[in-house]
């Protein structure tokens, strides 16, 4: 019975955010709320399961998400993603075009969300491809190949970063290991199968066509660009290999570990930022801050869907339906990595927001990784590539893709959805292939 509740839960959250458009907080709120009182849960039990689940996953959420919103909102504005993609292209010449968008749409994928980054990018895509003669998806599908990956793998992106709250995975491990699974993803589902797609003509819409594109003297330096853009993750990076050289006692390690925390690395990286990309640029510190103030506004709705699914996440756990499901997954000779990409991969199909499936996986299977010998920053990378599996027509990065390069939802079946399922898959495969050695 609390597997069909869940069942029920999920077919229901699907139809208020799919066929009748409710918002999507809203509708983990409701479902919440239901599946609780379905469990038999008391009710001022349920209300406060509520509270302490969006309490629990905002707590030191919001500090990253706010941070990081902030940052890539600078990185775009000052001009530092057309400088860096700009650079790549030149380095890298018409021969090896779609190296220099990978690269590009891997550095600035990191520390802006994939909507921004999308809309910063794909005008710049345009101008490459025109400049270039070269066809418009093998530019820009191995750019957006990069950009979903760190979407759907990489902290301090707001799945991978909750998930790996939940699952108090160590986020240093994390980002390494993501950026390991990613490189051959994103090869597989980007440069490489954007030449299978020479038959698709795509046609951006007049509107994109003649982008604004910031003069030279008005964008910061490709070195500060890199730097600023990267830091969170050097800094993490850092702290993390510091723990396997210094000693764990040592003030080296210990002002390493403080300054590799993602919350002490992201403040680090906004506020480096608002020098090197703004006062250092000739603005003022009243512009700075309204840009930042910008960045922030982005991420309400996003934050109050993460903090939605902690409600349900939390129900789930304190009614008893997640033991329920792991006593009934513990019998099953299925890797708990491929249970967590295959629950995360048919909420995705369901729901089709990649940060609602895999929160709602994760609240489902978190039982999972303290009662087996499976690796937490493992399953957060099995639960991120299921959620990019199979986008389709309930997403809304679909109709970007669509209307931004002007497909038929056929094309864009043939070309998004399935570069979406390549890096959902290769995830996987890269995942299964760590967990062998670690």
């Amino acid at each position: 019975m609390p597997l069909l509740i869940v069942i029920g839960g999920i077919l229901l959250l699907f139809l208020l955010v799919a066929r009748f458009k409710l918002n999507a907080f809203i509708a983990f709120i409701i479902v919440s709320l239901l599946v609780g009182f379905a469990e038999g849960m008391p009710l001022e039990d349920l209300v406060s399961s509520v509270q302490n689940g969006i309490g629990s996953t905002l707590g030191f959420l919001i500090l990253i998400l706010g941070l990081g919103a902030m940052l890539g909102k600078l990185v775009a504005d000052s001009g530092a993603a057309q400088r860096i993609t700009s650079k790549l292209v030149d380095k890298f010449g018409k021969k090896y075009i779609q190296w220099a968008v990978v690269l590009t749409g891997f550095i600035v994928g990191i520390p802006m969300f994939y909507s921004v980054g999308f809309v910063i990018l794909v005008p710049l895509v345009f101008t490459v491809a025109a400049a270039t003669g070269l066809p418009l998806l093998y530019v820009g599908v191995p750019m957006l190949a990069s950009l979903s990956v760190t979407h759907g793998y990489l902290p301090p992106h707001p799945a991978p970063t909750a998930i790996a709250g939940m699952f108090q995975a160590d986020f240093g491990k994390t980002l390494v290991y993501g950026i390991l699974v990613a490189i051959p993803a994103i090869i597989v589902a980007g440069p490489l199968f954007a030449r299978t797609l020479g038959k698709i003509q795509a046609t951006p819409m007049k509107e994109f066509i003649n982008p604004t594109i910031l003069k030279d003297e008005e964008m910061p330096g490709t070195g500060i660009s890199i730097f600023t853009a990267l830091l969170p993750v050097v800094l993490i990076a850092i702290a993390t290999l510091s723990g396997y050289v210094l000693p764990e006692d040592g003030i080296a390690y210990k002002i390493l570990a403080f300054a590799g925390n993602p919350v002490i690395a992201m403040l680090i990286a906004v506020l480096v930022a608002i020098y090197t990309l703004g006062l250092a640029r000739g603005r003022s510190m009243k512009e700075v801050m309204d840009t930042v103030s910008e960045g922030v506004k982005g991420i309400t709705m996003v934050t109050l869907i993460i903090a939605g699914a902690g409600a349900l996440k939390q129900v789930l756990v304190d009614s008893g339906v997640s033991e329920y499901i792991a006593e009934l997954l513990k019998g099953s000779s299925i890797s708990p990595l491929i249970l967590a990409w295959g629950i995360a991969t048919v909420i995705r199909v369901c729901v089709g927001s990649a940060t609602v499936a895999g929160l709602t996986a994760a609240g489902i299977v978190l039982p999972l990784v303290s009662d087996q010998s499976v690796s937490p920053e493992l399953m957060v990378l099995a639960i991120g590539s299921g959620s990019l599996m199979l986008s389709h027509v309930n997403d809304s990065g679909f109709w970007l893709f669509k209307e931004y390069f002007n497909l038929s939802v056929r094309d864009t079946l043939r070309s998004w959805t399935v570069m979406e399922t390549t890096v959902g898959v290769m995830g996987l495969i890269g995942v299964l292939i760590l967990n062998t050695f670690l």
